[in-house]
């Protein structure tokens, strides 16, 4: 369960995050969600593939294992990669949303929300929210920044998919992986940029690909299939202890 409120210098003065990787932290995680101005440091470590949420919208994402709570990158001493993505950086915090009471049909304001209930949440140990009087720490303000490029990225993930279908461009993937212990590993439910299709489209739908800033990521994408092998490779090496 999670319990956010809205962030505040007074009632979370004391307040400090626990940053160290681990599973007890909930970083034991398959998957994430990712963004296309993130690709070139997510290509670099982990495959991105496409899945449907509950609403039939795609999304990308970044693969750390091959079953629920597996993330091969993940031990007791850390996470073991160059870039962590962004989803899994933002935790604790979320935007949040607050009503401006000047104007009835004003935007709500955007405001830092923090889920009391997380783990890496405490009094005791790790990063300062608030300095002595009141001012946000720079941990606090490269979290603000960092919520406020996942909120920008979701709009852009809705753009990018929408852009991906609209030139059937995403096609349903399965990975059938046998490891050197014979064990089975099938990955269902993902789906991928469709390679042969891309290189298929008119020059014209490249050049407005380009200009919307969907053409390197999608490139990005494509060679990050790469690191399937990679998490074959880890997967191998916890076989063998």
């Amino acid at each position: 369960m999670t319990n956010f409120v809205l962030l505040n210098n007074v009632d979370h003065q004391d307040l400090k995050i626990i940053t160290e990787r681990s599973a007890k932290y909930g970083d034991d995680v398959m998957h994430a969600m990712t963004f296309p101005h993130e690709f070139r440091d997510v290509q670099a470590c982990y495959p991105i593939l496409f899945q449907r949420d509950k609403d039939d919208n795609f999304y990308p994402l970044a693969l750390f294992g091959f079953e629920p709570k597996e993330n091969l990158f993940l031990d007791d001493s850390g996470w073991h990669a160059p870039y962590v993505p962004a989803m899994i950086r933002r935790e604790p915090f979320l935007i949040g949303f607050q009503e401006q009471k000047e104007r009835v049909d004003a935007e709500k304001a955007r405001m830092l929300s923090l889920d009391m209930d997380h783990p890496r949440v405490n009094e005791e140990t790790g990063e300062r929210l608030f300095q002595p009087l009141g001012g946000r720490t720079p941990y606090l303000e490269d979290a603000a920044n960092l919520l406020e490029a996942i909120y920008q990225g979701y709009e852009l993930n809705k753009k990018f998919a929408d852009a991906l279908q609209e030139h059937d461009l995403l096609e349903s993937v399965t990975f059938d992986i046998v490891l050197s212990d014979g064990s089975k590993n099938q990955l269902l439910g993902f789906f991928a940029i469709n390679e042969e299709k891309l290189q298929q489209l008119p020059g014209e739908t490249l050049e407005r690909f380009s200009k919307e800033g969907f053409l390197m990521p999608i490139f990005m994408a494509l060679a990050s299939m790469t690191n399937i092998r990679t998490l074959i490779e880890l997967r191998e090496r916890k076989l063998e202890g």
